[in-house]
């Protein structure tokens, strides 16, 4: 990997050292959270973004919230701090089910220990140490994922994706783009469309500006060109990451996905979506249960810091939508591939 997103530093009174993607691709620059409060805000401000990613970042943030902890406090009493410390984080976004999944890991670990009577200093390690395996079976799975997946991507192929689903987005070296990536490594040649992905400039910002660090063939295109791509038959297969999968495999990612599958759909493109099995939610039956946040307006009235729309103009800004699964050839995961999803073959391959 050319660069790491994320790197807890030191031992359990350590930080959280993370690459401050709201300032590429000109500027790269780490932010250092030394508490919970500035993981909050850098999981709520995009500075880390991907729901890998910030999941990851969430299981170090407990970490974090325990930093206050002596030895003067018992188990209960850490598991009263953990509560907290996990709530906070988990109102910080609420579509990418990673966070609420690390979160939930973090506590059912503490909740496994506290009865064991450990002292608070090796109370706090165990986590740190779950926490770092939360964090290496993030780097383990991406490369398994572009392993079952490169197959996809053929010698002189045209590949459209949305938004970044890379080394960004992740603890290892990407969902969607690992795909990329270990294609790239095993020699083919191809070709990589980047939308930007607006409001943000996602795939502007930080697809493009990864795919040309790995010296991967990549080009920048408008967001509303992908479908006249397609028809002059330059696009071979769309591939995207996911934020959260429901159990029919009915898929919530980047605004502006849904809109790819449909122009996919009608051009004979197959349309692949590449997560780790920690993103599905089973309890979620159909993406229409999916939980959509609504950002803020600014993020669409300016570009940087040029306003690009009238003084109190009408917004809405849903940062993701919902691509039915029946428009997806294949959900490509850590454990294998899922064509054309349905509940029983998602179920399946979970189980």
């Amino acid at each position: 990997m050319i660069f790491q997103t994320l790197k807890w530093i030191g031992d359990v009174d350590g930080l959280l050292e993370l690459v401050d993607q709201r300032r590429l691709p000109t500027e790269s620059v780490k932010l250092q959270c030394r508490d919970v409060e500035q993981l909050h805000h850098a999981i709520r401000t995009l500075a880390i973004r991907g729901a890998p990613a910030i999941g990851v970042a969430a299981a170090y943030g407990v970490v974090l919230g325990l930093q206050g902890l002596g030895e003067g406090d018992r188990p209960e009493d850490a598991l009263n701090v953990l509560a907290d410390t996990c709530e906070y984080l988990a109102a910080s976004r609420p579509t990418a089910v990673n966070l609420f999944w690390a979160l939930d890991r973090m506590r059912h670990k503490a909740e496994s220990i506290a009865g064991d009577n450990v002292a608070i200093d090796e109370f706090r390690k165990i986590l740190l140490s779950e926490a770092h395996t939360i964090c290496q079976e993030d780097v383990d799975m991406c490369r398994r994922i572009g392993r079952n997946g490169q197959r996809f991507i053929e010698e002189g192929a045209g590949i459209l994706t949305h938004c970044n689903a890379g080394a960004l987005a992740t603890a290892g070296q990407g969902t969607a783009l690992s795909l990329m990536f270990e294609a790239h490594k095993n020699g083919k040649k191809f070709r990589v469309y980047a939308d930007e992905t607006r409001p943000l400039l996602q795939g502007a910002r930080l697809t493009a500006w990864e795919l040309m660090q790995a010296g991967i063939d990549v080009v920048v295109i408008c967001d509303n060109m992908a479908g006249w791509l397609m028809k002059q038959g330059k696009i071979s297969a769309v591939i995207t990451g996911a934020d959260r999968i429901a159990a029919n495999g009915d898929v919530a990612n980047k605004i502006g996905t849904y809109s790819l599958s449909i122009l996919a759909r009608e051009h004979g493109v197959p349309f692949y979506v590449a997560a780790p099995s920690s993103t599905f939610d089973l309890s979620i039956k159909s993406g229409t249960e999916i939980p959509i946040e609504q950002r803020a307006a600014e993020e669409v009235t300016t570009c940087g810091k040029t306003q690009i729309a009238p003084d109190g103009v009408g917004v809405y800004n849903p940062a993701f939508d919902v691509t039915e699964a029946q428009d997806i050839a294949a959900i490509i995961t850590e454990r294998g591939v899922i064509e054309h999803p349905d509940a029983e073959r998602i179920s399946e391959h979970l189980a």
